[in-house]
């Protein structure tokens, strides 16, 4: 099969098409012929260097992709070779092939072709564990999301309101921000132009956010715990922003508020197959009732995979770039 492979790391002129072993389906896992396959941040930083796949894992970047179960390793259960489906991977979904746990794969949302599908595993996973299951943001309450025509954004907001939540974004253009208005967003901030603080202070008449999903990490970290409501919970999943921020301890205290930060690729195999079971039970039904719906921005031939890198790495798009396996 042909993977994207990274020969030395670099800028997006580092990813490479070329011809590698075809996956083989160890014991509970399943192999999957992609058809797409989606850009995240974590693949940009592979790429750099900076994010290596855990050990034992696909060398390839790519965290999810959409496809056909094409074989079933030893004591695979529940599916059936020519099932559609997409997958939440530790790597390799920029490839023609790839191996997936079984407790990792999602069905094909009824009614949705599989190309789209591909730009679901990895933003419902992440907002559905992070603001939900750890977070536990509750109808009525108010979720911040720093990024809101991000994928992971979008997502969000989506989610969010389909729980009864009020959502505050933040982004970088009055278009993203009209995006994220059309979503369901209620309280639209520019960072470029605005103090998010104090816009989310006006708009929640001093209250703020009970919940913040955090892409930024050090750079927003005391104003994040400004921006809280008491009893709030800043949810920090990214680190754009860099990785050393310092923390009045006495802010959070008197606000009785937590600080929390996850990753998702690192994490065990029962623990990414419980986040997947989540979603399938919990978000699903909301894809398949039109609530709730990925945003695509473009899908480019995953041998264009570094035209996708240096739209995502420019903020170039809404939603998700996709990759088309050939």
């Amino acid at each position: 099969m042909h993977a994207i492979t990274i020969p030395e790391p670099g800028g997006p002129e580092a990813l490479v098409w070329a011809e590698v072993p075809d996956p083989v389906p160890a014991e509970g896992e399943v192999l999957v012929e992609v058809v797409a396959s989606a850009v995240n941040r974590a693949d940009l930083l592979q790429r750099q260097g900076f994010y290596d796949p855990p050990p034992g894992s696909s060398p390839y970047p790519g965290l999810e992709c959409a496809g056909r179960i094409v074989a079933l390793g030893p004591g695979a259960s529940g599916w059936s070779v020519g099932d559609e489906v997409c997958a939440l991977l530790v790597g390799g979904g920029y490839a023609e092939k790839v191996a997936v746990p079984v407790g990792q794969l999602l069905p094909k949302p009824e009614g949705m072709d599989l190309v789209t599908a591909a730009a679901l595993p990895e933003v419902a996973c992440t907002v559905w564990s992070n603001v939900f299951m750890l977070a536990h943001l509750r109808p009525g309450e108010t979720l911040l999301v720093h990024g809101g025509a991000s994928g992971i954004g979008t997502m969000a907001i989506q989610l969010a309101k389909a729980v009864g939540a009020r959502v505050a974004v933040t982004a970088g253009s009055p278009e993203k921000l009209a995006r994220c208005a059309e979503l369901g967003a209620d309280i639209l901030i520019d960072y470029r132009e605005q103090d998010f603080v104090e816009e989310l202070r006006k708009a929640t008449d001093g209250a703020g956010a009970d919940v913040i999903l955090d892409i930024v990490g050090a750079k927003y970290l005391e104003r994040n715990v400004k921006a809280l409501a008491v009893s709030g919970r800043l949810v920090i999943i990214g680190l754009q922003g860099g990785v050393k921020g310092e923390l009045n301890l006495a802010a959070l205290m008197a606000k009785r508020a937590a600080v929390l930060a996850t990753t998702l690729r690192s994490r065990p195999p029962a623990e990414k197959a419980a986040v997947v079971a989540a979603v399938r039970e919990h978000v699903w039904p909301l894809i398949a009732a039109g609530t709730v719906t990925p945003v695509v921005d473009r899908a480019l031939p995953m041998t264009d995979a570094a035209e996708a890198h240096r739209a995502v790495e420019a903020s170039s798009h809404v939603g998700k770039v996709l990759l088309l396996a050939p």
